[in-house]
Formats: C-alpha cells, structure tokens, sequence
C-alpha cells in the first residue's frame, strides 16, 4: 500500500512539473528554429538571436529593464529594512497602523496602484518617463521589502543594539556591524523579490511610463500583436540567466559550508 502512495505521488509531481515548465521547454526549443513557425522544426539556427541583438529598440529596452530593476531594488531594500527596524522600535499601535497601510499596495491590483501613479504623475505635472517609471518600481518594491525584513527584525533580542552601544560602538556601527548581519537572510530575500518583481512588471511600468521608455514587458506587449521570434530567444536568455544565478546559489553556499566544515575539522584535530 505504501509503494502504491509513493509511486502516486511521485506521477502527480512529475505530471504537475512537467505541465509547469513544457510551454517553457518549447519556447526554448524554437528560439533556436530557422523559420517562425511554433509548429514546423525547418533546422537549428541562431538566427533570432541575432535579430535580437541587432534589435535597437529591445536592448534599450533590456537596458530599461535591468537599470530600473537595480536602482529600484538597492532604493527599495535601504527604505524597507530601516522602516523595518524603526517598526520594530516602535509602539504596538503605531506598528499596527503602518503594518495596515503597507499591506494596501500588495492586496490592492495592479491596475489600481497603476492608474493612481499615473494620476499622481499627472496632476503634479510631471512629466513621464524614466524617472517616474523608476519612483513607481520603488514605490510597489519597498512594502514587499519590509515584509520580509521585520520578522528578522522581531526574531533579534531588543537590547542586541544598545548592548553593542554600552562596548562602545556608535548607533551606525551598531546598525551596520550588529543588525544588519543578522538580519541579512530577511533583506536577500526582499532585494530577490524586489528585483522580481520590478524586472517583471507590466501594468503599472505601462501606465507610468512615456517619451518611448520602455521595459522587457511593454516592448514584449507591443510585439505580441505580429509574430517576432527575437522574443522567444530573449526569454530563453532571461530563463538560463535564472537558472545559472539558481545553481550558484545552490552550488556556492554548498562549498563555502564543506570548506568552513573542513577548517573546523583541521583545527579540532
């Protein structure tokens, strides 16, 4: 009876990994295909990839991407993670009260947050473009970041800070030399989906945006309307990108713990 639960599950998660990540397997398979066709296999080619890179318009638009995905991550991580520790620091109903209100961009829908920027942008006069794609990155990106930074903040012992300051150490060099380390995992793992989740946007980038500033998904939206396969071959890039940052993220960890391991081992013998 146990075989049979085990061979059942083990069918049910290569049946729901292989339904996640075929449309994916095929798009990669014909980014490499020498004609447009999604159903005709006309020979191995690098064709599209080459039209890719020739393609002005959609390396400004990686550039777009990847420049506002940073700066808006490296903005976003600083203002979460001190709004994170002043939380922290703070009284339970003032805690209560902010907590609320960073909740509303992640409940609200895109298309809210979107159209409210654009009439915000609009109604201050300023002028769209980069710079107001870049403070609505930072603007969605920061309550994620503090979302995953305060649980770190609360696991921390309160008096860990004024500790280091009664050694000595100034308030900044108790910040940067005490807390931050031990708060690291919680601040990765907001600048992972704050850079996620800027590098992917659509709605509120297409709202916010103009004078033909454009990211991966606008430009990708435009060229939906005619078959371009320079598509597929920047989204196969975009996933073995990914997927080498996964396995050096896996890899490398693997062999600074072995080498920690084998230092300790030496030194114990």
């Amino acid at each position: 009876m146990r075989k049979d639960k085990k061979w059942f599950h083990s069918i049910s998660i290569t049946l729901c990994l292989f339904f996640l990540y075929l449309p994916i397997i095929v798009m990669v398979f014909f980014s490499f295909n020498d004609a447009k066709s999604l159903t005709k296999w006309q020979g191995f080619s690098l064709r599209w990839y080459q039209s890719l890179f020739e393609n002005d318009a959609m390396m400004k638009a990686v550039w777009v991407s990847v420049s506002i995905a940073v700066i808006a991550t490296l903005i976003s991580v600083i203002l979460g993670t001190l709004t994170a520790i002043g939380l922290s620091k703070s009284k339970r109903v003032v805690r209560l009260v902010i907590l609320q209100i960073n909740n509303l961009p992640i409940l609200n829908p895109d298309i809210v947050t979107a159209i409210s920027l654009m009439l915000l942008f609009s109604a201050m006069g300023i002028e769209k473009g980069y710079m107001t794609m870049l403070m609505a990155h930072i603007a969605f990106c920061t309550p994620f970041v503090i979302t995953n930074v305060l649980p770190k903040v609360k696991q921390l012992d309160p008096n860990l800070a004024d500790a280091a300051m009664d050694l000595g150490a100034t308030p900044i060099q108790a910040l940067v030399k005490v807390i931050l380390p031990q708060i690291k995992p919680g601040i990765f793992a907001g600048a992972l989906l704050a850079f996620t989740m800027s590098f992917d946007d659509f709605v509120i980038s297409y709202f916010v945006t103009g004078n033909g500033v454009e990211n991966i998904s606008i430009i990708i939206y435009n060229m939906t309307k005619r078959i371009n396969p320079s598509i597929y071959a920047l989204s196969s890039i975009v996933v073995g990108v990914v997927l080498c940052v996964v396995f050096m993220g896996t890899v490398v960890p693997y062999f600074i713990n072995k080498k920690k391991e084998r230092k300790l081992n030496e030194k114990i013998i």
